[in-house]
């Protein structure tokens, strides 16, 4: 079997051909750096990590670039309005480029405990505004931009016949009451910001042919995309959110700048629920990773995850994560045992029974990506793998040990460490418990009037920064 895609620009699961027959080129929208990392992210960078790891264990270089959102991405997602990043620099009293990267840090932080591969680039947009500038040129000149008295620059919808292509959305259903305010200088409601002219105190501004002003939120992701992957590349991945405005923009921009197809292949990962309701700030059930990562393990975070087809909806609560924490963290436990009866050795696999698991966990992954499947036979190799531990089998441990690796590699799984939490957790209980036996056997020197050899321990101890006092005895 070969590797099938749900396409959204087909709207159907095609067959998988790269441009490059040796690598792939993937861009994956990336974070808007202006508050901590939350599920809604979890899940989406999990579902195209374990895309990048497939095609990776296919034998594909893999070219994956994903940009950082630091300037440009106004509330609401209008073309008028604030800034989300200068809006909340505004509240934590913060200058806007160090609130960014202050959260920039902190995204990759929590990605990192998900184990998420880091993008082969990552580039953040205000890197890049020449590059932008360069291409709102392009667009202006082939007559597809407009710049008003404002000093503002539109991409003009009506002109490109081809806008809605992806979304199915007609102009005449892009009303402007769907936005939270339409920018007055418009020729029409639905062209989109190219640029927009900084007024008032605006501290993120740079210089254009237009005047002082910063980027649209579209223009990075088709600048940045066309800097490292070319005109045309392979995949493009996002939330299914992004398709309108986002990404629909985003393929008028690049098409009409660069004269070529913009990308072949567009992934959509389903959104978030609670409880069955969508996910928001102003709901008040928005959930961090920081608050989530206190009470589960992160690798039980993402197995979680991957319960879910990327297509379909998460609805997310602590009590579904619960139900199934027993269930990984047994996975692991046999998968570890598995590891040590082999010596971490990995062999070819011969045995016919894992032959079988093999395969059908490549052919659930060939079917666009279908983690459900590879996780429920990734469940059913774990009941198998758990009785060559008992029989001590060591040729088919290092047969299935093989199959352990497959799936930590592919679906992205730590099984051999622990949360950072529990090994903290451990290594402060078993000082504390040292500690108890120390005192006690001091207490027992004295009491027995062997005053050398506990004063000993003590002055030792004391060197160590551990400091006991006596007891009177």
């Amino acid at each position: 079997m070969a590797l099938n895609i749900y396409n959204s620009f087909t709207r159907k699961k095609d067959l998988f051909v790269p441009i490059d027959k040796s690598q792939v080129k993937m861009y994956v929208c990336g974070p808007t750096v202006y508050g901590p990392p939350h599920v809604g992210h979890a899940r989406s960078y999990t579902c195209f990590d374990v895309v990048r790891r497939y095609l990776d264990y296919l034998g594909y270089n893999v070219k994956y670039v994903q940009n950082i959102t630091d300037v440009g991405h106004l509330v609401g997602d209008s073309d008028d309005g604030q800034d989300k990043i200068l809006a909340q620099a505004s509240k934590e009293h913060i200058d806007p480029y160090a609130l960014a990267y202050k959260y920039e840090t902190i995204y990759f932080e929590y990605m990192d405990k998900l184990n998420i591969k880091r993008p082969s680039i990552s580039a953040r947009a205000t890197g890049f505004i020449p590059e932008m500038i360069e291409m709102i040129q392009k667009i202006i000149d082939k007559g597809y931009g407009y710049v008003t008295s404002q000093g503002n620059v539109y991409f003009s919808v009506h002109k490109l016949s081809t806008y809605g292509k992806l979304s199915g959305r007609k102009l005449e259903d892009n009303l402007s009451g769907e936005r939270i305010e339409v920018a007055d200088d418009k020729e029409h409601p639905e062209d989109f910001a190219l640029w927009k002219s900084a007024v008032g105190g605006h501290i993120m501004k740079w210089n254009s042919p237009w005047g002082w002003g910063y980027p649209g939120w579209h223009i990075e992701c088709s600048t940045l995309s066309k800097k490292f992957l070319g005109d045309t590349f392979d995949i493009h991945g996002g939330g299914l959110d992004n398709i309108f405005p986002h990404h629909e923009s985003e393929i008028a921009q690049s098409e009409v700048a660069n004269g070529k197809p913009f990308v072949n292949y567009f992934m959509h990962n389903n959104l978030v629920t609670v409880n069955g309701t969508k996910m928001g700030k102003s709901l008040g059930n928005f959930i961090t990773l920081e608050d989530l990562f206190k009470t589960f393990d992160p690798m039980v975070v993402r197995y979680f995850i991957l319960q879910f087809h990327y297509r379909k909806p998460v609805d997310f609560s602590f009590d579904a994560i619960k139900n199934i924490e027993s269930q990984y963290n047994k996975i692991k436990e046999t998968f570890n045992m598995i590891s040590a009866l082999a010596s971490n050795e990995k062999t070819e696999v011969l045995d016919e029974n894992l032959k079988e698991v093999k395969q059908n966990f490549e052919n659930a992954m060939d079917d666009d990506f279908n983690t459900p499947v590879a996780l429920a036979e990734m469940l059913r190799f774990s009941k198998i793998a758990s009785k060559i531990v008992e029989e001590k089998n060591e040729n088919l441990a290092k047969q299935a040990n093989s199959l352990v690796k497959m799936f930590a590699d592919v679906l992205g799984f730590n099984f051999e460490d622990s949360s950072e939490k529990q090994s903290n957790e451990n290594s402060q209980d078993k000082s504390e418990k040292l500690l108890e036996l120390i005192s006690s056997v001091r207490d027992k020197l004295r009491a027995s009037k062997n005053y050398e050899m506990s004063d000993y321990i003590r002055d030792e101890l004391n060197k160590l920064d551990i400091n006991i006092s006596d007891k009177k005895i």
